[in-house]
């Protein structure tokens, strides 16, 4: 078969498969895009020289299901939505929905997939890493080492134990649970706050975080980010964890008044701060950064070749369970 003739014959095949738009590159999809490609045929926005909407206009009665992913994509607001009427699925590649606007799906009937919890583990992982750090000053003593002050300076300042903490979670999701886990096999007295009780969890339950704060040594925040949650962790909170009291931040930047957190940190009002989020990325405040009692991470909690498998998995259910009329695997019900 002539060269011409197999492109061809490979076109065809193409139409046949199940239309997913992207309306932005989607990082999880570049490494196994082989595994998409026999699935499903892909409408890439950004590859068009066309205008968004245009784009969207051309291709909306075609489009059932859209492939989108948070951080600098371009959000699935009303404007993108009222370009395809017949949008039945959003799959997203975070765990997050901030970027997708929820009461217009629910308007027009859209189903909402996430990441399920592809990334529970890792990010469960990373948090009390961060935690650890902050206590036990690792990062810190790691630079007083390689500055060449141990000989001239001393004995590095003690860090504290984390067996035996209090600690408050936001949020006992998919992730907050795997942290809880965790901390449950280090020895500490583990309590949430979420949007109301879990039933069947017997950690204690504050329905107000500030109330949380004031019963906790550490703050881990693992919620969420929805206009109720944004600087969830403000000035009062900070100040009711007290001034021996750390913040673990492995949501999303808005959950904290990061001007606030600030001046705790820098006032000696709180005790410290792992940060692998930030309100502004990836620009990071300056203030922070001459704080030795503060871990900082580009936003890498969730990022390892595990969890990557793991997500490229659950999209591929989601799509073909989508496609085949069966329950999505991680659809996001309302609560």
């Amino acid at each position: 078969m002539a060269d011409e003739e197999k492109e061809e014959q490979r076109q065809a095949e193409m139409e046949k498969l199940p239309v997913v738009l992207q309306v932005h590159p989607v990082f999880a999809i570049a490494p196994i895009e082989d595994r998409y490609l026999k699935k499903f045929r892909f409408l890439k926005a950004w590859e068009s020289s066309m205008p968004l909407d245009l784009f969207l206009t051309t291709h909306a009665q075609s489009v059932r299901a859209l492939l989108c992913s948070g951080g600098t994509g371009i959000p699935v607001t009303a404007d993108v939505l009222r370009f395809l009427p017949s949008l039945r699925c959003i799959v997203t590649t975070s765990a997050g929905l901030n970027h997708i606007d929820l009461a217009e799906c629910r308007r027009r009937g859209i189903a909402i997939a996430n990441s399920g919890d592809a990334f529970s583990e890792d990010v469960a992982d990373y948090a009390i890493g961060l935690l650890l750090d902050v206590l036990r000053r690792i990062s810190a003593a790691n630079r007083y080492v390689r500055q060449g002050l141990w000989p001239t300076q001393g004995e590095y300042p003690l860090g504290s134990r984390l067996g035996g903490k209090r600690v408050g979670i936001v949020g006992l999701g998919h992730i907050g649970s795997e942290v809880a886990k965790r901390l449950v096999a280090f020895g500490c007295s583990v309590s949430y706050n979420s949007r109301k009780k879990k039933p069947f969890v017997a950690f204690p339950y504050y329905s107000d975080v500030l109330d949380l704060a004031a019963n906790s040594d550490v703050l881990i925040v693992c919620c969420a980010l929805t206009k109720e949650t944004h600087h969830i962790i403000n000035r009062d909170v900070l100040l009711a964890l007290g001034e021996k009291g750390v913040i673990v931040n492995v949501g999303r930047g808005a959950h904290i008044d990061e001007k606030e957190l600030i001046h705790c940190l820098v006032q000696g009002e709180i005790g410290g701060a792992g940060l692998d989020v930030y309100e502004n990325e990836p620009h990071v405040p300056k203030e922070l950064l001459a704080l030795d009692n503060v871990v900082l991470s580009p936003h890498r909690a969730v990022f390892t070749p595990e969890s990557f498998l793991s997500l490229h998995d659950v999209l591929i259910a989601n799509l073909e369970a989508f496609f085949s009329d069966k329950p999505l695997l991680s659809e996001v019900k309302d609560e």
